[in-house]
């Protein structure tokens, strides 16, 4: 009796120790890996698809370098990369990026900033095949661009993932060309997303230790699918390990349009709108709802046509929140012109929905290039310029600042040469304050003939500058 309880025992421990066993492995299978095998087979998949961008321009003030938060070009160390103590108009300047190619016929996505104002591209792959390539459309406000090759053959791609489904505290890979190094590969974590740098009215930045460089600027930030989720194109001055990427989601509706069209379209309410938080909600009486607060319409703009007037609280478009002025510039700015919007407020404490045909934002910085044998008119310099309107001060994040901003500047000019860009505020001329175009034609005409002027600028995530027109 005892001996046969005594192997009743055993079997049942044999079977207990059997069960924990089992029940470990299912666990351990179950919990997320900390840290992958390896990224070599995703490397493999992905670095074909990557392409080096190298642009030729004139030098100045331009747009090919890596996006920096904290404008840190006042820093001597970077001078090495820009030149030193040349004249800017006697030499050309060589500029570094990344890209990747969506289409086996050529499209290629890149950084706005990497290919602006180029005088030519050229585009290596990782098998040494070089091409030359040509912009099809650039968008500064979300710092895109698409560029295109004739390769008369299919090109290898990178399929694209949702960067809506990334959660903070995946494994990220970032490949591109930092400082020239051609197809580096380097790895972090999704550090945070949504993230606001002040670079735009679009800021909606994913951030990552993954390490970016100089020359990384236009590259894949890939998931550990092998997915495209992300476009590395600004970093940290004052931080190491810091770097930003454009979400895939955004860019996709951005490239589509660039691809169709060569500009990019956005919707417009014609409302000028701030956050609603602490006391001022409570006021409202939307604490528990969000929104935002309408602070004044643009006359006979759609808002302005639909009824919606200063005071009211926006809560939705087409039945989805709104968190911010933020969330509802970029919720506005994806519905097609034309279409009709549904739009829910609440005036004097009562929620109405009321029907808006979204118009055209009535400035854009995005478009094609321009081809070179057209001539804009202008002054003599090749620069174009309007106004201040509430619509730009939004979109180019100026806090009352005076001036005229730059909307065109003619290939070739002298306008081009000294590194002026569209978007530029130019704020004085020889020392003088404009603050219209009427101040700023006449104070080009009465210095133009006296050997050229100086004109002091501001520029977004550059900051103030001199630029000589001669």
């Amino acid at each position: 009796m005892n001996r046969r309880f005594r192997v009743t025992q055993f079997i049942a421990l044999l079977l207990l120790v059997g069960l924990l066993s089992t029940a470990g492995l299912q666990a351990a299978k179950s919990a997320p890996r900390m840290i992958p095998d390896n990224f070599s087979t995703l490397a493999e998949q992905v670095s074909p698809a990557v392409v080096n961008i190298q642009v030729e321009k004139t030098a100045g003030e331009t747009g090919m370098r890596q996006q920096f938060h904290g404008n840190p070009f006042g820093d001597e160390r970077f001078k090495e990369f820009f030149g030193r103590g040349q004249d800017p108009e006697q030499r050309k300047q060589a500029g570094l990026g990344t890209g990747f190619i969506i289409d086996t016929t050529g499209y290629i996505i890149t950084n706005n900033h990497v290919v602006e104002n180029a005088d030519k591209i050229k585009v290596v792959l990782k098998d040494e095949r070089e091409f030359n390539a040509e912009i099809v459309g650039r968008d500064p406000q979300t710092d895109l661009a698409l560029i295109k090759v004739d390769a008369k053959g299919d090109l290898p791609t990178v399929p694209m993932g949702r960067s809506a489904d990334l959660k903070v505290g995946e494994w990220v890979v970032a490949i591109g060309n930092p400082f020239g190094l051609e197809n580096t590969v380097t790895a972090g974590i999704v550090s945070a997303k949504g993230r606001v740098i002040g670079s735009g009215p679009y800021d909606d930045y994913i951030q990552t230790d993954a390490s970016i460089n100089p020359g990384n600027s236009g590259g894949p930030l890939v998931d550990m699918n092998g997915e495209v989720v992300g476009i590395n194109t600004a970093i940290l001055a004052q931080g190491h390990g810091i770097g930003f990427a454009i979400p895939i989601d955004m860019a996709n509706a951005v490239v589509a349009q660039l691809k169709s069209k060569g500009e990019v379209t956005r919707g417009w309410l014609g409302v000028t709108v701030q956050d609603l938080k602490g006391d001022l909600a409570q006021y409202y009486g939307v604490e528990d709802k969000g929104g935002v607060l309408v602070a004044d319409v643009v006359a006979g703009d759609p808002a302005d046509k639909a009824g919606i007037k200063a005071k009211d609280v926006i809560l939705k478009v087409n039945g989805e929140k709104v968190s911010s002025s933020r969330d509802l510039t970029t919720k506005t700015a994806g519905i097609a012109v034309g279409e009709k919007a549904k739009i829910t407020l609440v005036r004097d404490g009562k929620e109405l929905t009321l029907p808006v045909t979204v118009g055209k934002r009535a400035f854009t910085l995005a478009s094609a290039e321009a081809p070179r044998k057209e001539k804009a008119k202008d002054s003599g310099y090749g620069l174009q310029v309007t106004d201040v309107t509430p619509e730009i001060a939004g979109q180019l994040n100026l806090n009352g600042e005076k001036g005229v901003v730059v909307v065109g500047v003619q290939p070739d000019s002298k306008a081009e040469k000294a590194g002026m860009q569209r978007g530029d505020l130019i704020v004085e001329v020889n020392r003088r304050n404009v603050e219209s175009v009427s101040d700023f034609k006449s104070a080009i005409d009465q210095h133009k003939k006296s050997g050229g002027v100086d004109l002091l600028i501001k520029r977004m995530n550059t900051g103030v500058m001199v630029i000589h027109l001669a």
